[in-house]
């Protein structure tokens, strides 16, 4: 085939409905329940459920931009397809697209260490054991050959997973919260620091629970009747989403002591039913986190690899082929999953979802403040919720970075060094695109 060809193809048609749903929530559920918990305990102790419905009503206001986008721009490019409808060919759209491109594989990598965490406690192993990325990395190459599969196999295995893990995890919140001693949480002590920022840290990560949904965006070109069914599979998803996180968040703080849960962080989920429901609760909660997470990691992969074939055909990023064969998708593919592999191996849990929401939230805004400037009256948006959108993004993104800069100011440098790394190097790439992907 021709080396410069950059045209992905894509199957119009070919991904329902349903299976969007199942492909956002795979990302949403995978990532919120299973290690996000713990670590909101411990910005904000018991208060972290409330952070769960604190981040839900922030997500309503943001998913507000990608749904009208997505009626009015539905395509595969998703987010990158949106920041270029409202900044043109420039660096704001190439900087933000990538940010939300390397959310999502952290995203993929955040859920590949929850899958080695739980996988290791039906062993009694502990989670600081190397095996927990090595069987992060062995599930993300099962994700890869998945998706080189079609599409009609990853919805089905997406499918299949989503309808087991959210009925599992109904299962486990009801038990939870019906065999507990009690469900009276007490929020008369919020957290350790008992502070303002640790709320809002914990409502950031909180966000990185919900942001799945913007995976449905990458389906437009794919999905049946895209201008009506990417909106509401990003309602759905979201409001799923809801009443799962508040139901489990109550059931382990019924049914763990705090300091139990912050310790437990990377799989409070497991250490929560074993009390209520002996092994046999161990046992069904860590298959349903490995099979969430699996789900999770086939629904991100698909989506973001087309994002960034999305970017590479617009011409926003550079891109070799490295002798490879096959469509566009296919390379992207490959790029993603290594990036992928190499953050599981050397990050862990707690530096990974910082990364994450940092980068998401950078990205989010620019989406917001694109619509609410230069789209606003073509896409029928409201002025009002576009600038609460805005407000409150920056509120929780203050408060984590003020968290982060306390307790793990290493993090901080590693986002802001590697932001200013994109910034230049795509600097130089859009000025320069006679220096373009040699193959």
């Amino acid at each position: 085939m021709d080396q410069d060809d950059r045209n992905p193809q894509y199957a119009e048609n070919s991904l329902t409905l349903s299976g969007a749903v199942m492909l956002g929530t795979g990302v949403m559920i995978g990532a919120g329940i299973f290690a996000l918990t713990g670590q909101m305990a411990e910005m904000t102790g018991t208060l972290f459920p409330l952070a769960f419905l604190s981040a839900a009503l922030i997500v309503s206001f943001s998913a507000y931009s990608y749904v009208k986008m997505s009626n009015a721009y539905p395509s595969a490019g998703g987010i990158a397809m949106y920041l270029h409808k409202a900044y043109g060919s420039r660096l704001p759209t190439a900087f933000n697209a990538l940010l939300m491109y390397f959310s999502m594989v952290i995203a993929q990598s955040f859920l590949a260490r929850t899958f080695g965490s739980y996988t290791l406690q039906l062993f009694d192993i502990d989670d600081t054991s190397i095996l927990v990325p090595v069987l992060g990395v062995a599930l993300l190459l099962g994700a890869f050959l998945i998706n080189l599969s079609g599409n009609r196999m990853i919805e089905g295995v997406a499918s299949f997973i989503g309808i087991l893990k959210i009925g599992g995890i109904i299962v486990f919140g009801v038990a939870g919260v019906w065999l507990a001693d009690s469900i009276a949480v007490d929020f008369t002590r919020p957290a350790p620091e008992n502070s303002i920022s640790g709320f809002l840290g914990a409502t950031a990560l909180g966000i990185l629970a919900f942001k799945g949904f913007t995976t449905i965006t990458n389906s437009g070109s794919e999905l049946v009747n895209p201008k009506r069914n990417v909106g509401r599979a990003i309602t759905i998803s979201i409001i799923l989403c809801v009443g799962i996180y508040a139901l489990v968040g109550f059931a382990v703080a019924s049914n763990l002591p705090l300091q139990e849960i912050i310790e437990t962080r990377n799989y409070s989920l497991a250490a929560a039913a074993k009390p209520a429901l002996g092994d046999f609760g161990l046992w069904f909660t860590v298959i349903l986190a490995m099979s969430a997470t699996t789900g999770g990691i086939i629904a991100s992969v698909f989506a973001v690899s087309r994002m960034l074939a999305m970017l590479t055909q617009m011409k926003l990023v550079p891109h070799s082929h490295f002798g490879m064969p096959g469509s566009i998708q296919k390379h992207t593919l490959v790029y993603t999953v290594v990036l992928g592999l190499v953050l599981t191996a050397f990050f862990d849990l707690t530096r990974i979802a910082a990364l994450g929401i940092i980068f998401y939230l950078i990205m989010d805004l620019a989406v917001h403040w694109g619509v609410l400037r230069y789209l606003r009256r073509e896409v029928g948006a409201n002025a009002t919720i576009l600038i609460s959108a805005i407000i409150l993004d920056l509120i929780v993104l203050a408060g984590f970075v003020l968290v982060k800069l306390y307790s793990d100011p290493l993090v901080i440098a590693v986002a802001v060094a590697t932001m200013a790394v994109i910034l230049v190097v795509e600097a130089f790439f859009l000025r320069n695109p006679s220096s373009d992907n040699k193959p």
